[in-house]
């Protein structure tokens, strides 16, 4: 009899993020205010229409490496 191991939890979603380090962060790009998008574990920049990744709960504040938002 085996069984399957459970899936690893994503690195991504559902991460708390502290709430005084949303205060200061700001957008590299257009040092904008930004959005918490806990599902999606991204801060939004809606300027310029960035997400930016977190992963294992550190933001990753590198145009780069963030992705384009379609809207």
């Amino acid at each position: 009899m085996t069984q399957d191991a459970p899936a690893p939890p994503s690195s991504n979603s559902g991460i708390d993020v502290d709430p005084r380090l949303l205060e200061v962060l700001v957008c590299p790009v257009t040092r904008g205010t930004l959005e918490y998008d806990r599902a999606k574990g991204e801060l939004i920049s809606r300027s310029a229409k960035l997400a930016y990744p977190i992963r294992d709960g550190v933001p990753i504040m590198l145009p780069e490496e963030a992705r384009e938002l379609s809207e």
